[in-house]
């Protein structure tokens, strides 16, 4: 529901995805255009320490499951080696965003 995403969006559990909006903006040399006004010293003390927090869960997530990969404590069928299981790993990950980055462009036409 609304309530619930308004909710993770104040804890910043997401915003690590404004990081990589700012970086791709820089990488393709076009601003970002916001129609909010800038924000004040706390508010951007506040968002910068959310996107840190934010990062931080991204990358012990990440770490917990890589680790779990490459010790091999997963469900993959015997026989299949670790490296094999980390590459399906980012290879269905990159699917499940390529299908959420659809999902957006569907609904926004």
């Amino acid at each position: 529901t609304m309530y619930f995403a308004r909710g993770i969006e104040t804890t910043g559990l997401m915003h690590v995805s404004y990081l990589i909006q700012m970086i791709v903006g820089l990488l393709a040399g076009k601003p970002i255009e916001s129609k909010e006004p800038p924000r004040s010293a706390a508010a951007n003390v506040f968002f910068w320490g959310r996107v840190l927090l934010s990062a931080a869960i991204l990358g012990f997530a990440l770490a917990v499951t890589l680790s779990a990969l490459f010790a091999g404590n997963t469900t993959m069928w015997e026989g299949v080696p670790e490296a094999v299981s980390v590459i399906l790993f980012f290879l269905l990950m990159s699917v499940v965003g390529m299908l959420e980055g659809m999902q957006i462009a569907f609904f926004a036409v």
